[in-house]
């Protein structure tokens, strides 16, 4: 095949695939000016992303943190500069990598289960009922997504960096004789705020970028169950291209913002 074709090919699959994407988050805004959503579905969906996410996530920052330990305790030991460990694990884990871990394991989990459900309820056409009764899909099905994945993304993210600490902490308590209090008296002598928000406001944005772009991909399937495969499959990986596209958006932003 001719490599122009396809490189054309893949430019305009792309392209539509991002149209796709940027139309369903038009028609959430749309919807939420003014906020008209499914209030019971809402609170569904902020147990079933939020409530039932929890337990993986805290495991997930916890030995986020003590790897973070493990790995610089190498250098601790050799310069005794142990007041560092605490700085250099809570910079790690606040601004990015407890954030993006958790936004990575929240897109595998919850984004991926959310295109096999509207893609299965695309396919057996309970999304064309919706409207035969004159209720709009995006009212009831995407907006209540959309709403508690950014909400319960942010307090996941939370919720990690406290656990990520913790595992530090302990790390360093029983694996490189450090203090745990010596831990924790460098995480809050450095002053990590900025870090801290700037962490919140990735979670935000991934938040928004995984259930945009999960209901887009469940709301486009076809082809019945193999279709609906596919579609997750596409889903995750497009997940991941966004998280860490707008976690270097957001990174430079902040750097930038810092140095001025």
């Amino acid at each position: 095949m001719n490599p122009i074709a396809v490189i054309g090919s893949g430019f305009l699959n792309a392209s539509e695939t991002l149209g796709g994407i940027v139309m369903v988050l038009v028609r959430i805004l749309r919807a939420m000016l003014p906020p008209r959503f499914d209030r019971d579905e809402t609170w569904l969906n902020l147990y079933k992303v939020g409530v039932k996410s929890y337990p993986i996530v805290i495991m997930t920052a916890f030995f986020t943190g003590a790897i973070m330990v493990i790995q610089s305790g190498v250098y601790v030991k050799q310069t005794g500069a142990t007041g560092l460990l605490g700085w250099g694990a809570g910079y790690a884990v606040l601004a990015e990598i407890g954030p993006v871990l958790i936004g990575l394991m929240f897109s595998g989990r919850v984004g991926a289960n959310n295109t096999a459900e509207l893609g299965t309820m695309k396919v057996t056409e309970q999304i064309d009922a919706l409207r035969t009764l004159a209720i709009d899909p995006t009212h009831y099905l995407v907006v209540p997504r959309f709403v508690s994945m950014m909400l319960m993304l942010v307090l996941l993210t939370v919720l990690g960096d406290l656990f990520a600490l913790i595992g530090g902490a302990i790390t360093s308590e029983f694996v490189l004789d450090v203090d745990y209090r010596v831990f924790f008296q460098g995480v809050f002598n450095s002053n990590l705020l900025d870090e801290f928000f700037t962490g919140l406001i990735k979670a935000i944005t991934f938040g928004a970028s995984i259930s945009v772009i999960s209901c887009h991909y469940g709301l486009t399937v076809s082809g019945g169950a193999t279709g609906v495969g596919r579609a997750v499959n596409a889903s995750v990986v497009s997940n991941a291209i966004g998280i860490f596209v707008f976690d270097s958006i957001i990174t430079w932003c902040a750097n930038s913002a810092l140095f001025k």
